[in-house]
């Protein structure tokens, strides 16, 4: 991934829709939620098990955060099993959103092949905190 796209991702202007938030701290759905936001972005945690993320609103899937919003999140960031990347990239079309990230071991040849072929941007591969917000 070239490092321009990933620049595009890392702006702080973005609205972001985390799925796979999770209060349970010790997880790494918290962590990178976490690490996130006290980045600075504006980041949404969406997870149809929690009413609350670190004291956020969780929204239990694209649509309702995009209702609440009145508006779609800029891009998707992904930290769930890869059955469910499948799922979520095409709600993401669905709902005309074009950039996710796919965290590591939430991507499979599938949804990217989908993104791919749907001109939605997609970084997978690498994680956003570890190798894109503390290298870049």
């Amino acid at each position: 991934m070239d490092v321009e796209t990933i620049k595009i991702f890392l702006n702080k202007k973005n609205t972001i829709a985390f799925v796979g938030a999770t209060k349970q701290k010790e997880k790494w759905g918290y962590r990178k939620y976490k690490e996130i936001k006290d980045a600075g972005f504006k980041v949404y945690p969406v997870n149809p098990r929690y009413d609350e993320v670190d004291g956020d609103r969780c929204f239990p899937n694209l649509k309702s955060l995009i209702e609440f919003q009145g508006e779609k999140p800029d891009f998707v960031i992904t930290i769930i099993p890869s059955k469910v990347t499948e799922k979520t990239v095409e709600q993401c079309k669905i709902f005309g959103i074009d950039k996710i990230w796919m965290q590591p071991g939430s991507e499979s040849e599938k949804a990217i092949r989908f993104c791919e072929e749907n001109n939605i941007t997609v970084v997978h591969g690498i994680c956003i905190v570890v190798d894109a917000l503390q290298k870049l």
